[in-house]
């Protein structure tokens, strides 16, 4: 029997179909309620195996839903259990390094979520310890599961030739709650979860580069490959965060990053690239309608645009389901890996630095948090 496990402080489950056993977990979030306990019942290579939260209210309210094998109050307890081999964490983003050291030290693969850190030694010194653990580590950047942009990433690695130009846009709308209010389950809250020092969203700057710019930079990495130096502006009003981020690529292209929330429309994300046999220009939809992006391809050879359909939509699930692929393979892991967390919170650091200076900001140059 194969197992996977998730840490909300919550564990997931991977099915009977493999020889080895594999287990992961993922720690207690809104996140994991909104779609990794989903992901793990309907992934085709994962079942929920335990729950392990520190508040018994909400340990009990998921486990009489989701149904796991076992439930854990404490962490250190649930990574002892032998029958655990892999583990998601989706708690606050400041217990995602400490959570995926312990993982990685009992000898666990990791799936963490995005940002990997909140700064760049912490998520260095998280490197280094994966580097020597033989181990696997994904971070969940789950926009690199998205059937339309897998498909430009393809374009550009067999056909598109040399790149001239990216630009991509993440406009997170005011209108954004109506939407998850409609299609998330209701989010079970208690007065006896774990939570960090401080409120989260009291520093909306960090809070939305955390959130939102995490995705934003990935993306363009995951497509135009390594950022070398940004030159960032951020204009506040009205309530609104703009930055406008010009962007130096390690491949000689030209690019630019909007990053602004909230945008006075519905949401708005993607993005257009220039190449030198084609373009590609994408439209990206509210993550939580679970609908591939829209992505036109042109083939400059033949004069016809294409559009991969997507049909399945559900990042999350898919990238679960890579995670304990490559788990089960020995592969090294399809979405991001450590190196790729990495460079995002570098690039972030970047970003904020570039505002504050005024001037270019070089990634290898950085220190310090994403604040």
């Amino acid at each position: 029997m194969s197992i996977f496990t998730i840490c909300y402080f919550t564990l997931l489950f991977i099915p009977e179909v493999f020889s080895r056993r594999i287990k992961q977990i993922e720690c207690f979030s809104p996140i994991a309620q909104a779609t990794h306990f989903e992901s793990a019942n309907k992934a085709k290579n994962a079942r929920l195996y335990a729950i392990c939260d520190i508040a018994a209210d909400l340990r009990e309210r998921m486990a009489s839903t989701y149904n796991p094998d076992i439930t854990y109050a404490d962490y250190d307890e649930m990574l002892a259990d032998p029958n655990l081999d892999a583990v998601v964490i989706a708690t606050s983003d400041s217990f995602h390094v400490p959570a995926s050291i312990a993982a990685l030290n009992a000898g666990k693969h990791v799936l963490v979520e995005k940002p990997v850190g909140i700064s760049v030694e912490e998520t260095e010194e998280l490197q280094r310890i994966v580097n020597d653990s033989n181990l696997l580590l994904q971070v969940g950047h789950m926009k690199r599961f998205d059937a339309g942009l897998q498909s430009a990433k393809d374009f550009i690695t067999q056909d598109m030739g040399e790149m001239l130009a990216l630009k991509a846009w993440y406009c997170d709308s005011t209108h954004r709650y109506l939407v998850t209010d409609a299609v998330q389950p209701l989010m079970i809250k208690s007065e006896n979860a774990k939570r960090p020092p401080g409120d989260p969203k009291a520093d909306l700057e960090r809070y939305y580069m955390l959130t939102h710019g995490s995705h934003l930079v990935d993306t363009a990495r995951y497509l135009a490959g390594d950022i070398i130096e940004v030159r960032a502006r951020l204009n506040k009003q009205f309530g609104a965060y703009s930055w406008f981020v010009d962007v130096t690529f390690a491949n000689g292209a030209n690019g630019h990053l909007d990053l602004t929330v909230a945008v006075r429309m519905d949401w708005h994300e993607g993005l257009q690239i220039y190449g030198e046999n084609g373009s590609i220009v994408a439209k990206t939809y509210n993550p939580w309608l679970y609908k591939s992006s829209d992505v036109d391809i042109f083939h400059e050879d033949t004069g016809t645009t294409s559009r991969v359909l997507g049909a399945d939509g559900h990042f999350y699930r898919r990238q679960l389901e890579g995670f304990a692929e490559a788990i089960q393979n020995g592969t090294p892991v399809s979405g991001a890996d450590i190196s790729d967390g990495v460079a995002s919170v570098r690039c972030m650091v970047a970003i904020i630095q570039s505002v504050k200076t005024g001037k270019p900001t070089r990634l290898s140059d950085v220190t310090g948090a994403v604040k």
